[in-house]
């Protein structure tokens, strides 16, 4: 009955669109309810698709037509040489601002699916009946695990005094790439922190990035070659406060 109740609403949640009590009562369903969560994301993929698709820029007949209009306008032989300095500088500006626009569209694209592959990362393992595979507060027993599993190393903060705890951690792909998955804890909230090489991220690693997707907020950074990225359902502030911890 549960079940069939957060069915109905999953849609509305997806869209940001839930009361916050609503909106909370099920997040804490997804993480005891693996057929809901498999169904969370599935619909995430599919509005990650639509995203995508929507997000490719091809040229429309029109825009075509006008170009070659301008290139090719016929002229009187004898005054065509004045124009044709202004007309293949008006081409070339033209050409210019469509390839400027098509490579805006590009990275905007890019660094959507980037985000939203790091939500179903994160999503993924919250449903999940083993969330990580070394499971301690001990930053000195989670970093030692990595070891021999990435080809990368990393420092983890004293978070004593602070009110974030250390969960564990466990392997991570994106882009074929592996890197590590750090889970803490804040209150009832799981944070997640992925650390990947920056060419596994590329330009998605944006400098203090800070964004949000599906009622989630993320943020990013690149530091000695290596892209770290935070994202939970925790506010904004609470997110700059791990991330300033996990800088020093």
């Amino acid at each position: 009955m549960a079940c069939e109740l957060w069915t109905a609403k999953l849609d509305t949640y997806l869209d940001g669109e839930l009361q916050r009590d609503e909106e909370l009562a099920l997040r804490e369903h997804l993480r005891t309810c693996s057929t809901c969560a498999a169904d969370v994301l599935e619909r995430m993929e599919m509005k990650r698709s639509i995203q995508s698709a929507a997000m490719r820029f091809r040229p429309d007949p029109a825009f075509r037509a006008r170009i070659r209009q301008i290139v090719a306008v016929p002229r009187p032989a004898r005054r065509v040489w004045k124009w044709r300095p202004v007309l293949a500088l008006t081409a070339a500006c033209v050409v210019l601002v469509a390839a400027v626009w098509t490579i805006h569209l590009q990275n905007q694209s890019r660094e959507r699916h980037l985000v939203n592959e790091l939500v179903d990362l994160h999503v993924a393992t919250l449903a999940s009946s083993n969330p990580v595979d070394v499971v301690s507060s001990d930053r000195h027993t989670v970093k030692p695990w990595f070891e021999g599993k990435l080809p990368f190393t990393f420092d983890l903060p004293e978070l004593q005094g602070s009110p974030f705890s250390l969960f564990g951690g466990r392997t991570s792909y994106l882009n074929q790439s592996v890197g590590a998955e750090l889970i803490f804890r804040l209150r009832q909230h799981s944070i997640s922190v992925f650390i990947f090489q920056e060419r596994a991220v590329g330009a998605g690693c944006a400098e203090n990035m800070l964004t949000s997707e599906l009622n989630f907020h993320l943020q990013s950074w690149s530091k000695n070659g290596l892209c770290y990225i935070v994202i939970g359902d925790v506010s904004p502030e609470d997110l700059q406060k791990l991330s300033a911890l996990l800088k020093t």
